[in-house]
């Protein structure tokens, strides 16, 4: 029997027991398709991260205080200090560090923000224009905060498309309308365009207001809250980073770096905790999935075993005409690898369909992991030949008088 009949007559020994052949491919259909799905969707979570970290801001570096230590040694929250001023952001914008393209001063507080009867808690900047170029903010509608309104001290406000929403309900434009700030009146001169982000630092969901009004008129307050920069480029993090940082501690006299009253992340340093984070749970997840593949294998085993002692008579019938016993080992074999491979097809087809659905579904990229599709199907291919062994090889040692004897 050459090896095309061999492939013929394991297909129709499949076909004749449809159900079987079902139920035996079943455990590595879900398999495949948990593992897939899974893989899929955790990559899909973590480019969707990536993609809104990257969104608040190109190569952006921000600076932010050092916490505060209380009586006793205790130490305050972190950023709760007040050692960033406006002159410590001019100051490193004044120095022209190649490294360097763009400097935004911050101030940030969370306060009530009300318009007539509706109102919201949000999340309020006080900011310059440089705030745009490291923050990729564009408009939707209106102007942002200009020079004019920062050295003016204006009471003027651009709102994010959710505070929008919130406090002047969908589609409507609020440009020339007034919110309230702490009873303090502005006048909406813009609206951002939506960036698609949720939960902390949203910039949909902040109300962004000239700097110096913000520290004179809205919370009273010298000092900033952050320094972001704008890297020149992505290899120029690390270079801007000790640029700005030892300009720092020059201006405020302090020799060792281990004393900064101040401390610097970057993105890339987000995106590589995150990564790693998002990809120790993907393992996780897929490595709980993978148990279906192995139950699956031990399924496909034992149905191989029900189908060697029921096909006994079949085996004894075809070793006493001749066959070999690497024939029927390799019939066995191949009806094994048959099962694993058409139900890792379906379960591939089955796992791209789901990861679709959901990530559709809860509004993530859709993301299909060729290297996960891979190693399911080479996995599924290897647990046919090696939980199908056992029983091809059951088979072929039977003897041809007692297998013809057999009822």
């Amino acid at each position: 029997m050459d090896f095309a009949e061999l492939i013929s007559s394991s297909f129709e020994a499949l076909f004749l027991n449809k159900v079987r052949t079902a139920l035996a491919g079943l455990g590595i259909v879900i398999g495949i398709g948990a593992v897939i799905a899974l893989v899929s969707l955790g990559q899909a979570s973590q480019q969707s991260v990536q993609n809104q970290i990257q969104g608040l801001g190109a190569n952006l570096v921000t600076i932010s205080p050092g916490s505060t230590q209380g009586a006793g040694g205790v130490q305050g929250g972190f950023g709760s200090a007040t050692t960033l001023t406006y002159d410590d952001a001019m100051s490193i914008q004044a120095a022209n560090y190649p490294s360097i393209s763009s400097v935004s001063p911050e101030v940030s507080r969370r306060s009530q923000v009300t318009a007539g009867k509706n109102n919201t808690n949000t999340q309020i900047y006080g900011v310059t224009p440089a705030y745009t170029a490291v923050h990729n903010i564009t408009m939707n509608s209106g102007t942002f905060i200009t020079n004019a309104d920062v050295t003016g001290n204006r009471e003027v406000a651009v709102i994010g498309p959710t505070v929008a929403s919130d406090l002047f309900g969908d589609g409507v434009d609020p440009t020339g309308q007034t919110i309230r700030i702490n009873k303090i009146p502005f006048t909406i001169i813009g609206v951002t365009v939506s960036k698609g982000g949720s939960g902390f630092g949203n910039q949909d969901d902040m109300v962004f207001i000239p700097l110096t009004t913000a520290q004179k008129t809205v919370f009273g307050m010298t000092n900033i809250s952050d320094i972001s920069l704008s890297a020149s480029s992505a290899n120029d993090i690390t270079q801007a980073e000790n640029d700005a940082g030892y300009l720092l501690l020059q201006r405020h006299k302090i020799s060792d770096p281990a004393q900064a009253d101040f401390s610097m992340f970057s993105q890339s340093d987000i995106i590589s905790t995150i990564s790693s984070v998002t990809g120790t749970f993907t393992s996780l997840l897929a490595g709980i999935a993978a148990i279906s593949l192995l139950v699956g294998g031990i399924g496909i085993m034992n149905i191989m075993l029900v189908t060697v002692i029921e096909r006994t008579r079949e085996i004894g019938l075809r070793k006493a005409l001749g066959a070999k016993d690497s024939t029927v080992v390799q019939q066995f074999l191949i009806e094994a690898i048959i099962l694993t491979v058409g139900g890792g097809i379906v379960g591939m087809v089955l796992g791209i369909a789901l990861s679709f659905v959901i990530a559709t579904f809860i509004n993530l990229p859709f993301t299909i992991s060729v290297y996960a599709i891979g190693l399911a199907i080479g996995v599924s291919s290897g647990i046919g030949i090696i939980f199908g062994w056992y029983p091809a090889k059951k088979a072929a040692d039977l003897s041809p008088i007692e297998a013809l004897r057999y009822e």
